[in-house]
């Protein structure tokens, strides 16, 4: 009994543990995504792109700035962003982004946007990007 107790308490708390950590991540399908960052006010729209700057001069979104998330200093970088605005990231299929926007979470950013699908989806969406 006290071994279903203790599973049932544990179950519990990791649920509520893991609903909490993504509460402040939301991932946007392409479309949804393009709307949200054309809605912004360029002056403060904070637009990352997270993939490698190699990768960035390929092509990116426009207004977006390349912090990559590999990179020894992203936290640092990060840092200099407002963490009471929105931020949106993105990389090339969304593994990278997901792990910069725990990473945003995890330093107290409070709303934060990823891409689904990386610019991959955005582009098999027809969506531009700038060369």
């Amino acid at each position: 009994m006290k071994k279903l107790l203790f599973f049932t308490i544990a179950l519990s708390l990791l649920l509520v543990s893991c609903n909490s950590s993504s509460e402040n991540i939301k991932v946007l399908p392409p479309t949804d995504f393009n709307k949200a960052v054309t809605l912004e006010d360029n002056s403060i729209l904070q637009l990352i792109d997270v993939r490698t700057a190699e990768e960035f001069e390929v092509g990116h979104l426009k207004d977006s700035q390349n912090i990559c998330v590999t990179e020894e200093d992203f936290e640092e970088k990060v840092k200099n962003l407002n963490k009471d605005e929105p931020v949106y990231v993105y990389c090339k299929k969304g593994g990278r982004s997901a792990r910069a926007a725990k990473i945003l979470r995890d330093l107290g950013f409070t709303k934060v946007y990823d891409l689904e699908g990386g610019i991959t989806s955005w582009t098999d969406d027809g969506l531009e990007v700038v060369e």
